[in-house]
């Protein structure tokens, strides 16, 4: 019988663990330095590094490094010779023959077969026209044919295809070839990655306040100037890559390649993130790598005949709630197909970076279905962590990072996977941001569920600040996922059905649209200022725009009724919705000059439960709320750590924010040397209820 194992041989088995986790992993000591809690884990941080390099490595041996080969697109797909042939190139290793078909041919389904190569690749040179005459037009059709193994024959649109449309009633896309004579030319250069990001996420689709899809060039020409005017400086484009279903916001993706045709051209994709440069504003796009639509008419599944292809086969290759299909992760070609698409986007586009949608379905192999996430460590690591998605990701974000610097990626996981958005030399995933999932979650719970007098202001900054050191939250008081129909935004759970009736100047200021208007500022700055190191807006919320969020489709009679932004609303003098968006601008303006979102995390010197105030310190400012319904304070102590002369630089109940104007912006408030909730210093200040304030150090050098 063998000897039981000791306490101290355990303990120097788990010492030379960790040595040679540190020894491998090049700064994971950095990463235990923060958080000595993950310790434990330091091997499995070992075994994610060492994966992530050994397909670089094998990436590099084989392929001729990741710059080579995240260039499929150059290869793979239908492109035109420098002669004027033509060669393609497809992945299809479950297919028994693969041939070209479309108008060029006059749809015969067999004249053009492809040569069978290794590794399941198949390739076709079509020589050039005695003529020279182009072979395949722009804009003609075409279709892969597929021979399967079965014996069917199945017609399939390319991976990578361009550029799909649906026409007319027809129920599937389809692949028309992309090679314009002129194509669309960058007329200037890709602005430098903002100190502190705020985000306006949108959906082009919806940007018009008429009933019908809106466009690129109305998006560019009419809500840019909004974004900029507002102080934005990075735009969030949802639902690009196209997509056959409209209401599903743009995530079940059908054709990677391809910018959704439903909007216009690519050219006028372009010639949109170009004007968003022009203006100082950086594009990112919402990436959907988690997962792909089902469709195989016009989408990647049984492409090749069978359900593997680019999928797990069988139960782990379905999403049972999505019901869409899961990538194979370890796959030589899906890796290179997800990696070119991602430099596809940031090349041919000039996108600035990824909103990865979908990273808890990718980071588990339970997908975050059923699992609370307590915030135990163990729920991070071990058999559950499906770690070829994670290290996929982690290629990913060597790559845009690699490419250009100055991309952001951003990371949608509401797990709150502990080292995720830390550097790759860490043993992290390496994203720049995570979204704080939880800021969201907080507010609709205490607007649906607690009374304004019994909200807990303990609670509140627990939640605006429990994120981990050095790694980066996006801050958001509501996205698009709270507009969409089941859901309400803020602004209607606070009002509701008195935004039809009395959000007229003319109409009297009833005490539900006074809540409304001044707990929907309050909301904003608090989440603005305490809730990480960016701040996202989802189009229209920004004015409390009403109603809701829902796509045409069947349960709604294909109505466009609230597929639209009524930013119209905003521009009538007589409605108080310009009151939202005037706040809106100059919180974000404030935020570009004062630069609290790039300062270290806030300083929270009071959370009274009794008197509803907090008060917290953040890039040398003074940010005071009362979220009392009722009680004013005057000569209310406030800590601060600042001798000097403070004023107010933002006062939430200003007449042109929709307030009650109790506050003169004129006085001088004088902090003195009187310690104060664990400040060195103090101010008095006249606080009334349902108020934020911003002061500000006047002595201090700017």
């Amino acid at each position: 019988m063998a000897a039981p194992v000791t306490p101290a041989a355990r303990a120097e088995d788990s010492e030379a663990a960790l040595n040679a986790a540190l020894a491998d992993v090049p700064e994971l000591a950095r990463l235990l330095e923060v958080d000595p809690y993950l310790k434990p884990y330091a091997v499995d941080f070992q075994r994610r590094y060492k994966q992530f390099s050994q397909i670089l490595n094998n990436i590099g041996e084989n392929e001729g490094g990741i710059d080579k080969f995240s260039k499929g697109y150059e290869s793979f797909g239908v492109h035109r010779c420098a002669d004027g042939g033509l060669y393609c190139k497809e992945w299809a290793p479950g297919a028994e023959g693969v041939f070209l078909t479309g108008d060029f041919n006059g749809w015969n389904p067999f004249s053009y077969p492809y040569k069978k190569l290794d590794y399941g690749k198949w390739e076709l040179y079509i020589p050039p026209k005695q003529n020279k005459s182009v072979l395949v037009p722009h804009g003609s059709k075409l279709k892969v044919v597929i021979t399967s193994k079965s014996g069917e024959i199945l017609y399939r649109i390319s991976p990578w295809a361009k550029y799909v449309v649906r026409e007319g009633a027809n129920v599937n896309y389809d692949w028309l070839h992309w090679d314009p004579e002129h194509s669309y030319e960058f007329k200037h250069s890709r602005p430098k990655k903002p100190r502190s990001l705020r985000i306006y996420e949108s959906h082009v689709g919806i940007s018009s306040h008429e009933g019908k899809v809106a466009s690129y060039k109305h998006f560019t020409c009419n809500v840019l100037p909004r974004i900029k005017d507002l102080g934005y400086n990075c735009i969030q484009l949802m639902a690009i890559m196209e997509h056959a279903y409209y209401a599903s916001f743009g995530y079940q993706i059908t054709s990677f390649f391809a910018a959704s045709s439903r909007y216009g051209t690519p050219e006028e994709l372009k010639e949109l993130v170009d004007t968003a440069h022009s203006m100082g504003i950086i594009v990112l796009l919402d990436v959907v790598h988690s997962h792909a639509s089902k469709n195989s008419a016009d989408g990647l599944n049984m492409f090749d005949g069978t359900d593997s292809c680019y999928f797990h086969s069988g139960p782990r290759g379905t999403h049972d709630l999505w019901d869409s299909r899961l990538f194979a992760y370890s796959s030589w070609e899906v890796l290179r197909f997800l990696l070119s698409n991602i430099r596809w986007w940031l090349e041919e586009y000039r996108f600035d970076g990824f909103r990865f949608d979908g990273v808890t379905s990718m980071l588990y192999h339970h997908h975050g279905m059923g699992q609370g996430f307590s915030g135990d460590y163990s729920e991070y690591f071990g058999l559950q962590v499906d770690e070829d998605a994670l290290t996929y990701l982690m290629l990913a974000n060597h790559l845009v990072h690699t490419l250009y610097p100055d991309s952001i990626t951003i990371a949608e996981d509401v797990s709150g996977m502990p080292a995720l958005c830390s550097p790759i030399s860490q043993g992290g995933g390496g994203f720049d941001y995570r979204l704080a999932m939880a800021i969201p979650d907080k507010w609709i719970q205490l607007l649906k569920e607690f009374k304004d007098e019994d909200w807990n202001m303990g609670d509140i900054v627990y939640t605006l600040t429990n994120r981990r050191y050095l790694e980066k939250c996006i801050a958001y008081a509501e996205s698009h996922d709270q507009a969409l129909v089941g859901d309400k935004t803020v602004a209607f759970w606070l009002m509701d059905a008195e935004m039809y009736t009395n959000m007229s100047v003319l109409s009297p200021f009833t005490p539900v649209i006074d809540r409304g208007i001044q707990l929907h500022k309050m909301i904003r700055l608090i989440t603005h200022g305490l809730g990480g190191e960016g701040y996202l807006n989802f189009m229209g919320n920004e004015f409390g725009h009403p109603e809701w969020l829902d796509f045409p489709r069947k349960g709604n009679n294909e109505s466009y009724h609230y597929a639209r932004r009524q930013f119209h609303l905003t521009d009538d003098d007589l409605l108080r919705y310009k009151f939202l968006n005037n706040f809106d601008r100059d919180m974000n303006r404030l935020e570009e000059r004062c630069g609290w979102l790039s300062a270290p995390q806030a300083y929270v010197s009071e959370k009274h439960e009794g008197n509803k105030i907090i008060a917290f310190e953040r890039a040398g400012l003074l940010f005071i709320f009362n979220f009392h319904p009722s009680k004013s304070y005057t000569d209310y102590r406030v800590g601060t750590a600042l001798p000097g002369k403070f004023k107010i630089v933002l006062d939430s109940d200003a007449a042109e924010y929709g307030g009650h104007q109790r506050l003169d912006h004129s006085t001088d408030f004088f902090s003195e040397a009187f310690e104060h909730n664990g400040r060195p210093y103090s101010l008095l200040v006249y606080i009334p209820s349902r108020v934020a304030l911003i002061l500000q150090n006047v002595d201090l050098p700017n």
